[in-house]
């Protein structure tokens, strides 16, 4: 079959660690509560914390670029390290940077996150389609090279996405064209690497049972939605499906056992056919 895609990788690392994406989010509020100052030093052993909680513990990570970023060039070097202690470990990684462009400028996203060798690589990268999803292409096209993936934004949970989201165009909701443009993609039998982000909390979620790609769902966990709204959201795909959580787990306090016990806590309340945990 030769050289995995990403949306295959990332399948079997859901078979052996529960099918679940926690993300590391070091914001302000959460960092005091972790004991730790709101800075460059603080965000740095809070990122080391969480990668010796999850490095090979759980199938994907997902680091919240925003809070690195807003501390600039250390910042980002506090990111790097992340990333690449994660990927050593042999951790799949999504870069949450939701980035969204045209051309050159959308090319030049794609070679600092999915370009292998690059400071910030990372195995995938949130997108934003405003634009088109076809205006995606470059990262779509270097995901694709590299056995990498990209999710794209398609149906968010908060109300300024609830009502463009689900405005229709020829009769489909918008959200609803996003996920079949993104399964164009991922044709040819095998698990493709468009993913796509739907919200576990949307009320009128776009149906996925033909995207044949991998699904993060945010919304579960501390935003009120259950393992069990996000398999009911997957349809026939439940196995393509990974619940994105952070505050419930992130909650735990600065110990890495006590962060990884929540994990296993939240794998294990998947449904009573261990639709979310590993097999």
């Amino acid at each position: 079959m030769g050289t995995l895609t990403f949306g295959e990788r990332l399948v079997a690392a859901g078979r052996e660690y529960g099918r679940l994406c926690v993300g590391i989010d070091p914001h302000a509020a959460l960092l005091e509560q972790w004991g730790l100052p709101d800075s460059v030093e603080g965000v740095r052993v809070f990122s080391q914390i969480c990668v010796d909680a999850f490095a090979g513990y759980v199938a994907v990570v997902k680091p919240q670029v925003a809070f690195y970023e807003r501390f600039g060039a250390a910042g980002f070097a506090v990111l790097e390290s992340t990333l690449a202690a994660l990927r050593e470990a042999g951790t799949l990684v999504i870069a949450d940077a939701k980035r969204g462009d045209i051309g050159s400028t959308m090319a030049g996203y794609a070679a600092a996150w999915l370009a292998p060798g690059a400071p910030l690589e990372a195995d995938a990268l949130t997108l934003t389609p405003y634009l088109g999803v076809g205006s995606l292409a470059p990262a779509i096209d270097m995901a694709a090279e590299h056995h990498k993936g990209v999710f794209i934004m398609a149906a968010n949970s908060n109300p300024e996405a609830v009502a463009l989201q689900t405005g229709k165009i020829d009769g489909r909701m918008l959200s609803q064209r996003m996920v079949d443009e993104c399964a164009t993609y991922n044709s040819g039998g095998r698990v493709g690497h468009v993913g796509v982000v739907v919200g576990a909390t949307v009320s009128t979620p776009p149906v996925l049972d033909s995207l044949n790609g991998p699904v993060l769902m945010p919304g579960v966990g501390a935003q009120g939605a259950t393992m069990q709204d996000a398999e009911a959201i997957a349809g026939s795909i439940g196995h393509l499906v990974f619940p994105s959580v952070s505050r419930s787990v992130l909650s735990a306090g600065p110990d890495a056992p006590e962060l990884r016990k929540r994990v296993s806590a939240l794998v294990k309340s998947g449904n009573p056919q261990g639709a979310f945990t590993a097999e």
